[in-house]
């Protein structure tokens, strides 16, 4: 394991279960869905009328004139960053500590600036292009939540934009470990962002059939490893953390939730939707991080799963886990996107802060809406709420993207007191 320890010192959420982190963390372990029936105007004629949109809508927490300049994601993004930065116990401008030459951002995005993109299409088509914003630009980019952030907190060290599909946002934690690890630098805030609750993607999932069809149950729709399983539901939100050296957040007295032990990564080069059915690529991503952070198969304790809810995938996770941690495995799977849906680039870091939670409070979110478990599946999946045991813990958070992007994040409880 590399020589420099890489810690987790503040979180911040604004997604489908609550407009904070601890909101978030609560609502996993109360069994809430942020599944609800849209009801714009736009959904009428759609196969699909039901996602997990935030919580809290980010404009109202945003500087007005600040907010128009900004797209959906950036707004969720920007809320997400700066409540990661207080919990972290760092302030702002000439409050900030940490030296901006020393401090980096890495915020993933599946795909970016869409509302900006498509509302200001139809501007001009309706309007002319002289009516489009000379803002359009520097909204829809998929770098701009990213560098939003990293300039409202003069970030110098690097900015960082992962776009891996489903896969992004941990690909991003992969960075910051490695930004910190070669020395560049000492502090990093990391994460992602998604905002595509739009009659677009939902139509063009749905015409994939990825997403689940269950309009009438909304809060049933998710439902990972249930036999009767249809689909995942689009979600928004954004999960940002912040991660130092070992040797920089012991430096300040800072509070620590955990460890980032290590990363793998892979790619299944098996085709541009559908995993590899033999998730040889998962397996491999899962075994890196394993060897990344100097951890045995055994030392694993739980598994937050990337457990989409569809037919194919989560049959194929749940067998390249028993490849990577052997099938007499007892660690202890949860499927957090039964209550907060699929929330694309920013499923990784949403999932990988509960990961990191679950072990700092020592318990497992159960899985909501399975109600007839998919038989054969050969591993533990958590349905309720289960207790971790004292002493040093190790855990996984799997994402995997279209396109074949695999990303295993690999944490602990250690250091911590």
């Amino acid at each position: 394991m590399s020589a420099t320890t890489v810690v987790v010192t503040g979180f911040g959420a604004t997604t489908p279960l609550g407009g904070t982190a601890k909101e978030t963390w609560e609502g996993l372990l109360a069994g809430r869905s942020g599944v609800r029936t849209l009801t714009q105007d736009w959904v009428e004629g759609l196969p699909v009328s039901i996602a997990a949109p935030a919580a809290v809508e980010p404009s109202e927490l945003i500087d007005r004139v600040e907010a128009r300049r900004l797209d959906r994601s950036s707004q969720l993004a920007l809320v997400a960053g700066l409540e990661a930065w207080r919990d972290a116990g760092f302030g702002l401008e000439e409050d900030n500590p940490v030296e901006r030459d020393r401090l980096g951002v890495a915020c993933a995005t599946g795909i970016g600036g869409l509302h900006s993109l498509l509302s200001q299409w139809d501007v001009q088509k309706d309007k002319g292009a002289r009516r489009v914003s000379p803002f359009t630009i520097p909204m829809l980019m998929a770098n701009a939540p990213a560098a939003n952030l990293g300039l409202r907190l003069g970030a110098r060290a690097g900015i960082h934009t992962p776009v891996s599909a489903c896969a992004s946002s941990n690909e991003a934690i992969s960075l910051g470990i490695d930004m910190l690890r070669l020395g560049r630098a000492d502090v990093a805030v990391v994460g992602g962002t998604e905002a595509v609750i739009h009659p677009l993607p939902i139509a063009s999932f749905a015409n994939m059939q990825a997403l689940s069809r269950r309009n009438d149950e909304p809060e049933r729709a998710s439902r990972p490893w249930d036999i009767n399983r249809d689909g995942f539901v689009l979600g928004e939100g954004a999960v940002l953390m912040v991660i130092e050296t070992l040797e920089h957040a012991r430096a300040r007295g800072a509070r620590i939730y955990g460890t980032l032990a290590g990363a793998g990564i892979s790619a299944d080069s098996h085709d541009i939707v559908q995993p590899d059915p033999i998730g040889y690529g998962q397996s491999l991503a899962m075994k890196r991080a394993l060897a990344e952070a100097d951890l045995a198969a055994g030392d694993i304790v739980h598994v937050n799963a990337h457990a989409t809810s569809t037919p194919q995938g989560d049959t194929t996770e749940a067998g390249s886990i028993r490849k990577s941690l052997g099938d007499d495995t007892s660690a202890i799977l949860t499927g957090t996107k039964s209550m907060t849906g699929h929330l694309l680039g920013a499923a990784g870091a949403l999932e990988t802060f509960a990961t990191v939670m679950a072990l700092h409070d020592r318990v497992v979110p159960g899985t909501i809406n399975v109600d007839d478990l998919e038989p054969g599946l050969g591993v533990d999946i958590a349905t309720e709420n289960r207790e971790l045991p004292q002493g040093d813990l190790a855990a996984l958070n799997n994402s995997f993207g279209f396109g074949g992007h695999n990303v295993a994040i690999a944490v602990t409880n250690q250091n911590t007191n």
